[in-house]
């Protein structure tokens, strides 16, 4: 069928937005590559916007440099997802081809977005903040700066008194892991239910430490791994300054003054589609202690939700060979607790598929609420 040349619109100057056009001549068969992240690179994430769609029919998007990018095996088995109205995420066919990401969508409306995952705005960022202090019951403890002058809030639900326990949790390191906010969002959420008894379990004895994003220029600029410097900051807990990685250096003084007795850091997962929990077993300071206290935790949030597994995940490290640049190994060093790194698959959870949206923002959400149902359980155990 012969489809007249359309004024077709690609665009990515917006809040996470990350695409290069490269050729879009012909409307049906767009030629783009993703933007390599700031002073780095890595790249994979991926944000756009298309206008000027022709209603049904089918349109294709190419991403022609997808085999040079950061993690190019994890394109095998993934869909990118759309959306009509910027709120409302599905999967879409998608196919790569051994040196290009293809994915397509027959349109039902003019325009479109495409994304890596559903994305958490800086707009939502700050409406969550809100909400957490307005309606559950938290309190600004402090407030951070990133590189380029972004706020990074600092929230605490409890009082602050001693001898409670000190839960930390969090997210977004990586900043093209937008999953890791959503799942922030799921536990604020759940803070919000005030006659909840599994919080008020865990509330009675533990006070919470909540960094929704720790990397909100990355997110902002649509990056993959790295802030405004281009540093990664989950390889910078050896090396936190105030010139390269102040996110970092920011969390660390605050840990110091208030002390850590949990510590879990939020991902996503480019490649392993489940969700699974990385420790401390490589660390030196690693002990029989430590390691009871992780299998209490994966044990309980396996029979918790079916979203949560421990067969599949990363490669143990050897005794005294953990990379101690990262958030989980460094602070489970220092401060002698249970320190987890959480992942969530960019792709579905081959454990629980769901053929619409893959693993998405909702289910982010509910694994936050699920998450706290295990620490309530382990509350009085950490020390």
């Amino acid at each position: 069928m012969t489809v007249a040349k359309s004024s077709l619109d690609i665009s990515a100057n917006f809040d996470s937005g990350n695409i290069e056009v490269l050729d879009i001549s012909n409307p049906l068969q767009a030629l783009l590559a993703i933007r390599p992240d700031t002073r780095s690179k890595h790249f994979q994430w991926f944000h756009f916007k298309a206008s000027g769609l022709h209603v049904g029919q089918e349109h294709w998007f190419r991403l022609n440099n997808a085999s040079k990018s950061s993690y190019n095996k994890a394109w095998d088995g993934y869909q990118a997802v759309a959306s009509y109205d910027h709120v409302n995420w599905f999967r879409v066919p998608t196919i790569f081809e051994g040196d290009c990401l293809r994915f397509s969508l027959e349109t039902t409306a003019t325009h479109a977005w495409f994304a890596y995952f559903e994305p958490y705005s800086r707009g939502r960022h700050d409406w969550l903040i809100e909400q957490a202090l307005s309606k559950a019951g938290t309190e600004l403890l402090a407030t951070g700066k990133s590189v380029e002058g972004r706020d990074i809030p600092l929230l605490r639900k409890g009082t602050g008194a001693e001898g409670r326990r000190k839960v930390w949790i969090i997210a977004q390191q990586h900043p093209g892991e937008h999953m890791a906010e959503w799942f922030m969002e799921g536990v604020i959420e759940r803070l919000e239910q005030h006659d909840d008894p599994v919080l008020q379990k865990l509330l009675a004895s533990a006070d919470l430490y909540l960094v929704p994003n720790m990397n909100p220029d990355g997110a902002f600029h649509g990056h993959l791994r790295t802030n405004a410097m281009g540093q990664d900051l989950n390889r910078a807990w050896q090396s936190a300054s105030q010139e390269l990685s102040p996110e970092v250096l920011f969390v660390q003084q605050q840990m110091e003054q208030y002390g850590v007795d949990l510590f879990l850091d939020i991902h996503g997962d480019e490649e392993i589609p489940y969700v699974f929990t990385a420790g401390c077993e490589g660390n030196p300071g690693y002990t029989p202690r430590i390691e009871k206290l992780e299998e209490h935790f994966r044990s309980h949030l396996k029979h918790q939700t079916k979203d949560f597994q421990t067969k599949h995940g990363y490669t143990r490290d050897l005794p005294g060979k953990a990379n101690m640049t990262l958030a989980c190994n460094a602070v489970g060093e220092k401060f002698d607790c249970l320190s987890l790194t959480l992942e969530m698959p960019f792709k579905d959870n081959n454990d629980s598929p769901n053929a619409l949206t893959g693993w998405s923002g909702k289910r982010s959400k509910q694994l936050g609420k699920d998450v706290l149902v295990t620490v309530a359980d382990m509350v009085d155990s950490l020390r």
